[in-house]
């Protein structure tokens, strides 16, 4: 069985310490930072499949790393914080989270987490089909490469995202459920997302693509991709 690379940046080692004992349980190689520079670093020197991110952390803070992040990777990124305000929250995916946990947080809840997302992650190069591009008028989803382009030109996405646009576009003229999308994208049962959490991805898709209009709010009920944009 394949072993993946979880980076657990966190300032309080007892966190990562306790953090690597369950994720060994699982399986899951850890490496460990305590600061977003050595998390970088970290991310330089290593295959990283999937990030936890604390916030409040020295020298460079988990929100900005994730930020540097997202100038060039995709991986996933739960952040980890102390902070439960759903603004907070809010904040974390606007800057390119997957996912948020607050502290003190249930092990078993953040193993479904982890384990939710990188299902997600590693389906994305999965091959279902001969054809592995997409192309709806100006856009264009190339799952061999992960690659999303707008005019030809590459736009950069998180995975949820990416995950999110791939089902819209496989079901464009169709409304695709909020059920769904939570259930698919996020986890089998969809018992691990904040009820803003899509809502808030949505709004960030919308922006990249430059062409908001192409997704369709359906109130109440889902999201739609239309046959042309």
């Amino acid at each position: 069985m394949e072993q993946f690379n979880i980076l657990v940046c966190d300032d309080d080692r007892s966190i990562v310490e306790a953090i690597e004992i369950y994720l060994k349980q699982e399986n899951y190689h850890v490496i460990k930072a305590y600061n977003g520079l050595e998390a970088l670093e970290a991310l330089e020197e290593n295959e990283i499949h999937l990030i936890l991110m604390d916030v409040m952390m020295p020298l460079l803070d988990g929100l900005n790393t994730t930020v540097k992040i997202r100038e060039s990777m995709n991986i996933p990124i739960i952040i980890l914080s102390a902070k439960t305000e759903d603004t907070d929250k809010i904040l974390g995916l606007n800057f390119g989270a997957d996912d948020y946990i607050s502290k003190p947080f249930n092990p078993l809840e953040l193993l479904a987490r982890i384990k939710s997302q990188m299902r997600r992650y590693t389906m994305l190069g999965s091959i279902a089909e001969k054809s592995n591009v997409i192309r709806i008028g100006e856009l264009e989803l190339d799952k061999d490469a992960k690659e999303v382009r707008v005019g030809g030109e590459p736009i950069k996405l998180t995975a949820t995202e990416y995950g999110i646009l791939q089902l819209l576009m496989e079901n464009k003229g169709k409304t695709v459920t909020r059920e769904r999308l939570l259930t698919q994208i996020w986890d089998n049962h969809g018992n691990y997302v904040n009820n803003n959490t899509l809502t808030v991805t949505m709004k960030r898709l919308r922006e990249k693509l430059h062409h908001p209009s192409c997704l369709k709010t359906i109130r109440s009920f889902g999201y739609r991709m239309e046959d042309e944009i």
